[in-house]
């Protein structure tokens, strides 16, 4: 059997074939080693290209920034970091499409990455995209983080709401915050920061209570005293808004804004006849003098448009005219002047209903005068606020 095997292969052939072998083994693990070798000084090219791209992006010189991350990807595909930085600068530089095109593509492989979410909603909100923002901010915020996911999701909620204030989205924007409000830590920094947000969305009530809720734990904070004291103003409580804003100028006396939001607000609860606890002497004085300025108002508007008052006569009636009618200079005075002789009956308790005719004629005169020749000042100004926050204003 053994002669006839070594009739069939030679044994020089099966040395041969034995050599081959151990040459292809030998040879592999070459080819091996060169190609571990080659990928290591890939992955190290690409780690040095990587943070001179970076460094290069500090410095301010994004276009060299970007051939370097580019060719950092080129040495590293399966890095999902390079290709991240890579849109992220895209993007930054103003190439969306190119940036978007990266982003998507680590999109694919992870769509819950909280990262890779907020970059492409930070595209989206580049493009000026509502619908694509709320998408991928939304997926952000409920994405998954590696660190410090309650905080990052928080981060992105109001970058958002910031994107939508800027897009004057009001709503969509107070419809975030009501979310962000309701889950906040006790945080003054980030309560404060809402309140902003808030006082920007012009939900002015809500701002309120979140600088009341910082003031709860920190009664002397100044810029929630002073946030109180603006949001109360804003939202038309200015008995409130005396309160905290009397305490924040105490504080802070060189404030020019707080100091003018404070003047304003005690002329305001000077002026407004139909507070709380005044006597009725008191209110018929308020009532007079609010009548008088207003006719005031009205002659020295009439003057800036050019329109003559000095020969129109008294209406028969001081009712007000038609809702939807915008009763021209010219009538309010003809109203005024009709309405004027009642004045004498205030002094009479059975005159129950003249304080309102006076005072909606009053507010009719100072809300047209401002469409007509803009925002008056000081005591017509007060009343202009009176007559928009009427049921508050005592507050």
């Amino acid at each position: 059997m053994a002669k006839f095997f070594d009739k069939l292969f030679p044994r020089s052939a099966i040395l041969v074939l034995v050599l081959l072998t151990l040459g292809a083994v030998v040879g592999f693990a070459v080819v091996g080693h060169l190609v571990t070798r080659y990928n290591a000084n890939q992955q190290a090219r690409g780690r040095r290209l990587y943070a001179q791209g970076l460094a290069d992006l500090t410095s301010g010189n994004p276009n060299k920034a970007l051939e370097e991350l580019r060719a950092a990807v080129t040495c590293d595909r399966s890095n999902s970091q390079y290709q991240l930085s890579l849109g992220r600068a895209l993007r930054d530089t103003g190439r969306l499409d190119e940036a978007e095109s990266y982003l998507e593509s680590l999109w694919q492989r992870t769509p819950e990455d909280g990262t890779i979410n907020l970059a492409l909603a930070r595209v989206a909100a580049r493009r000026g995209s509502i619908n694509d923002a709320l998408r991928y901010y939304h997926n952000a915020m409920y994405g998954i983080w590696p660190s410090d996911a309650d905080g990052n999701r928080r981060k992105a909620q109001m970058e958002l709401i910031e994107f939508l204030l800027q897009k004057n989205d009001l709503a969509e924007a107070r419809s975030e915050l009501m979310a962000l409000a309701a889950s906040l830590p006790l945080n003054p920094t980030l309560e404060l920061r809402t309140a902003e947000l808030m006082e920007q969305a012009q939900d002015y009530s809500d701002a309120l209570a979140e600088c009341e809720r910082v003031l709860h734990i920190d009664h002397a904070n100044p810029a929630a005293l002073a946030g109180a004291g603006e949001t109360a103003y804003r939202a038309g409580r200015y008995r409130t808004a005396q309160r905290y804003l009397q305490v924040a100028v105490n504080a802070n006396p060189k404030d020019a804004n707080l100091r003018d939001l404070l003047a304003s607000t005690n002329t305001i609860l000077q002026t407004n006849p139909f507070a709380r606890r005044i006597s009725d002497a008191e209110r018929n004085r308020r009532l007079a003098t609010a009548f008088e300025d207003a006719g005031q108002r009205l002659s020295s508007c009439a003057q800036q448009k050019g329109i003559s008052l000095t020969f129109v006569k008294p209406a028969a009636s001081s009712l007000s005219p038609p809702p939807g009618s915008a009763p021209p200079l010219a009538s309010l005075q003809s109203r005024w002047l009709a309405t004027k002789p009642d004045l004498r009956r205030l002094r009479y308790a059975e005159e129950n209903d003249l304080p309102d005719v006076i005072m909606d004629l009053v507010f009719t005169i100072e809300q047209q005068t401002a469409q007509d020749c803009g925002e008056p000042q000081d005591v017509n100004h007060a009343l202009l606020l009176i007559a928009r926050d009427r049921d508050t204003a005592d507050q």
